[in-house]
This record gives C-alpha cells, sequence and structure tokens, in this order.
C-alpha cells in the first residue's frame, strides 16, 4: 500500500493493527497455558475474549470506512510475540517464567495502546466519528489491561519470583 495522505496511513495502520489483534489472538491462549499463577491464566484468559471483540471492532472500522478488513504484517507485534515463545522456552522457574509473561504482556499492551492513541487522533482529525467511538473504547479496555497486569505483577507474582 502506497502511504501519501494521512488517509492513508489511517488504513495503513488500521491493517498493522488488525494483524497484531489476530496475533495475540493465537498467542494468549499459549501463554495462559504456560503460566502458572492463577491470576495470570485468569487475565490472559480474559483479555482473549476482549481481543475477539477488539477483531469484531476492527471489522466495524473498516465498514464504516467503506474498507474490507485487511491484516498488514507488523514487524513490531511479531517481535513482541517472538521474545515471549523465546522466553517461554528458556525460562524454567514457574515463578520467573510467570513475571516474564506478564512483563511480554504488558509489551503488547503498550504497543496497543500507543496504535490505538493514535488511531484515535487521527480519527479526530480526519473526522471519522464512528471510528473516534469505536477506537476509543478498545483503548480504554487496553488501558484497563494493563493496570490489571500491573496490580497482578505488584502484588503478587513480582515478589514470588524474587
Amino acid at each position: 500500500m502506497s502511504v501519501k495522505t494521512l488517509d492513508d496511513l489511517f488504513l495503513h495502520t488500521l491493517q498493522d493493527i488488525y494483524y497484531a489483534e489476530k496475533t495475540i489472538t493465537k498467542a494468549l491462549p499459549k501463554m495462559s497455558k504456560k503460566a502458572s499463577s492463577a491470576d495470570v491464566k485468569k487475565a490472559f484468559d480474559s483479555h482473549l475474549e476482549e481481543t475477539k471483540g477488539h477483531v469484531e471492532r476492527l471489522d466495524e472500522v473498516f465498514k464504516s470506512l467503506g474498507q474490507k478488513p485487511k491484516a498488514e504484517k507488523c514487524p513490531a507485534i511479531e517481535g513482541i510475540v517472538s521474545e515471549a515463545e523465546e522466553l517461554m522456552e528458556e525460562i524454567e522457574d514457574a515463578e520467573t517464567l510467570d513475571a516474564a509473561l506478564v512483563a511480554a504482556a504488558q509489551a503488547v499492551e503498550h504497543y496497543e495502546m500507543t496504535r490505538y492513541g493514535t488511531l484515535v487522533s487521527w480519527a479526530e482529525t480526519l473526522g471519522h466519528k464512528d471510528a473516534i467511538k469505536i477506537l476509543g473504547e478498545t483503548l480504554k479496555e487496553e488501558k484497563a489491561a494493563d493496570e490489571k497486569l500491573t496490580k497482578i505483577a505488584e502484588a503478587k507474582v513480582n515478589k514470588k519470583a524474587a
């Protein structure tokens, strides 16, 4: 896709986050399976359901723009997920692995918050009213997921790993 205008960039970034969300729906079950903490498993399982909803919302945004949903390969999310997969293979201590998994999940959340924040801003600039609302809902959920992970890490997981 040739990016010449902010509209083009908006669409390209939507395709990027669409790829990322679909990648995350594949990674979360693996991460949940490897986690030993019930809280971490529950957070991952809960966020998997939210993430499926994020994909559906992105479908709505594409539709509101008169576009078909399309994923554009996202090297950033691939790198974050690849790093998580490496950690799952390398770390033998269950508590340390839980801390690593939470950190990896937060790296994903931070990437998503950046993307959704930018998309909301661009949607406002471009006058994509439906997209503003839909993307804004997802941004709130991503922030809440990050906060939940922080609480889990600080309350239990990091202390057990230490």
